[in-house]
């Protein structure tokens, strides 16, 4: 499932980026790449979208959460 619909407050994997390499080599110096596990800590329409990685916390564009596939 693509990483947008989950709810704030759950944790998930992420398994895939289905990107161009320009974004995923971006998405891979935030540390978001296949097997690291995320917190979704805010996702609402408004707004952006708010995770948390090893600790940091990183704000996404919805494009950007659309692409990233988790489990």
């Amino acid at each position: 499932m693509p990483l947008a619909i989950v709810q704030a407050g759950r944790w998930v994997r992420i398994v895939t980026v289905n990107a161009g390499h320009r974004l995923q080599s971006r998405l891979a110096a935030m540390g978001l790449v296949p097997g690291v596990e995320i917190k979704v800590l805010r996702n609402s329409m408004n707004g952006p979208f708010l995770i948390e990685v090893k600790g940091s916390r990183i704000m996404l564009g919805r494009r950007m959460s659309q692409k990233i596939i988790v489990m």
